[in-house]
């Protein structure tokens, strides 16, 4: 059992409770419950940013756009977007799927908690910056771009459930080493690990703090696998991420929320 934080609907906006992140399951009240039996706050408020080509797979499959018209170069400087706070939403929370969309992509990301303020800082000390990890979803609408902002594709409501806790950074033994699967309705459809970063954790949050404050409670989103699921209305997601935890979101229909008829 580890102990980590968390914020739970009914209790206190933040609690230190016991779980078993291989396990997927939660004590309360002296009583051993799975993950997706408990409704969960996001353990995070700080700002959330994303990088994008991250994974050495993803920037394989696309690099030879790069020398084309209109970029001409490949991506020197991590590219970087942010989820705004009403994407923000936790385990077991639905996923809307707008009207007029059949599909979601899923973006499986191990979510780095920033614990101080970090400017500037070199990457051997990038750890004693970092307050813990725990799991995102950078949902979007499917899309093309890869340098302009999608925002219309990537921050709808409800678009990145995290939690459903935070890890600490103690507990980690080697965040470059975190096996990630994604399942689909009990499916397995993506598998990665984070040794396939084309940034490490150090050397991502070093360029990045290189021309932009972090400040204790951000969260930086490692990057998304290749090859990420598709879902649709009514599809389970599932993310693990090993000796982090499990992140469960079901997709729904906007309609289906707006009469109702979604229960976690």
């Amino acid at each position: 059992m580890s102990l980590v934080k968390a914020s739970l609907q009914g209790l206190g906006v933040w609690d230190e409770i016991q779980v078993n992140p291989l396990e997927a399951t939660v004590e309360l009240h002296g009583q051993k419950q799975s993950v997706s039996h408990v409704s969960w706050n996001p353990p995070v408020t700080g700002t959330i940013y994303g990088v994008l080509l991250n994974y050495q797979g993803e920037y394989n499959e696309l690099k030879g756009q790069f020398n084309e018209a209109p970029y001409k170069q490949p991506p020197k400087a991590p590219i970087l977007y942010i989820k705004p706070a009403n994407t923000l939403s936790g385990c077991n929370q639905p996923i809307p799927l707008p009207k007029r969309e059949e599909e979601l992509v899923v973006g499986a990301a191990l979510a780095v908690v920033i614990g101080k303020t970090a400017t500037r800082i070199n990457a051997d000390d990038a750890y004693e910056y970092i307050e813990g990890y725990t799991i995102a979803n950078d949902v979007s609408i499917p899309h093309e771009s890869y340098y302009r902002p999608a925002i219309k594709q990537k921050a709808r409501d409800g678009f990145c459930p995290v939690g459903p806790w935070i890890v600490s950074q103690d507990d980690v033994t080697d965040p470059g080493q975190l096996e990630t699967r994604v399942y689909i309705n009990g499916e397995l459809k993506q598998q990665n690990n984070t040794k396939n970063l084309i940034r490490s954790i150090p050397t991502l949050l070093k360029d990045v703090t290189e021309f932009m404050t972090l400040r204790k409670g951000d969260v930086l989103l490692v990057g998304v696998p290749d090859q990420p699921p598709r879902v649709k209305d009514g599809d389970e997601i599932r993310i693990e991420i090993d000796g982090i935890g499990v992140l469960v979101n079901r997709v729904v229909s906007e309609e289906k929320l707006a009469e109702g008829g979604y229960a976690s």
